[in-house]
């Protein structure tokens, strides 16, 4: 069953994988790259405090903060423990994919930091100005969707990979946005 699975998820990749071009290749690794987004966090940090305030800010970012180390090492950790090997460092299919990234990292595949990342950021931050900005989580989502595609288009991850690297964000956004919640609730009651 489980060989079954990962047999389709290498099929499935290959399909996904293949879809790209080089007219597109430029803008999907500026998408993966993990420092692009920054002006978007930055946005997102100024409507925090403006809607929030100083002290609010400094909390949430303290929060965040804990939250991406707690997703970052999980993955790490995950990896290291799952132990499944990059398309681009499999040698049944590394010669019949597009791979575009910089380097094949010898950092395992399962599953993806990106995404697991980017989906806790969107949840979090879609949660915390949800009262402000209804549609923004929306915009988030997509964004985390786009830039966890970009992992296998680039080719150093499976979609399984990218499903259970978005879920487990997901799962971390929503946990740390209930921990950030109730420890703002705590300051306000000082």
């Amino acid at each position: 069953m489980l060989e079954q699975l990962l047999e389709l998820d290498t099929e499935l990749f290959i399909f996904l994988n293949s879809l790209g071009s080089t007219t597109w290749d430029g803008l999907w690794l500026v998408i993966t790259d993990e420092f692009t987004f920054a002006p978007l966090y930055a946005i997102l940090l100024f409507l925090i405090y403006k809607k929030y305030g100083l002290k609010s800010l400094l909390i949430m970012v303290l929060v965040i903060a804990a939250m991406i180390t707690f997703t970052d090492q999980t993955t790490n950790l995950v990896k290291r423990s799952v132990n499944r090997f990059r398309p681009c460092a499999c040698e049944d299919i590394m010669d019949t994919i597009r791979y575009i990234a910089e380097r094949c990292s010898t950092n395992r595949s399962f599953f993806s930091g990106h995404a697991a990342n980017s989906m806790a950021a969107a949840v979090f931050g879609g949660l915390v100005l949800r009262p402000y900005y209804k549609k923004l989580i929306f915009i988030l989502l997509f964004w985390s969707f786009i830039v966890a595609y970009s992992r296998i288009y680039v080719g150093v991850h499976y979609p399984i990979d990218i499903l259970c690297g978005m879920t487990f964000g997901a799962l971390s956004g929503f946990a740390f946005y209930k921990l950030n919640k109730y420890l703002l609730k705590r300051s306000t009651s000082e």
